[in-house]
């Protein structure tokens, strides 16, 4: 079992950053895939990016080159780097974790957490 707590989302203006971060429980973590979603108003939650338990990233077109994923296993914990941030990036992010090396979907994911509001203003 592993417990997931999100927390860092807030207001910003756009083009600034906000760093997320996403507390772990379990003596497991440092063995999932770790992923980030988001949620915006009206949508689907969709596919942010992922980190393995080796360290490499994959994220989606919409946030590569302005988002960094990180993970610290020794403190388990999960990171998400936001920068240059837009009005339409205004959405609940979620962090997850699964076994799926290829983590991208939600049915990838096992255990979720409850999410932290991200708003960017124009």
């Amino acid at each position: 079992q592993v417990q997931l707590v999100e927390s860092g989302g807030g207001l910003v203006q756009a083009g600034g950053s906000l760093r997320l971060s996403c507390a772990a429980s379990g003596r497991t973590f440092s063995s999932y895939t770790m992923g980030w979603f988001r949620q915006a108003p009206g949508k689907e939650r969709e596919f942010v990016g992922r980190i393995r338990s080796g360290g490499s990233t994959y994220y989606s077109d919409s946030v590569k080159g302005r988002f960094t994923i990180s993970r610290d296993n020794a403190k388990n914990t999960l990171y998400l780097q936001m920068n240059s941030l837009k009005p339409e990036d205004t959405a609940v992010y979620y962090c997850a974790a699964g076994t799926s090396p290829n983590l991208n979907r939600q049915y990838d994911c096992d255990y979720w957490g409850q999410g932290t509001q991200v708003t960017v203003s124009s």
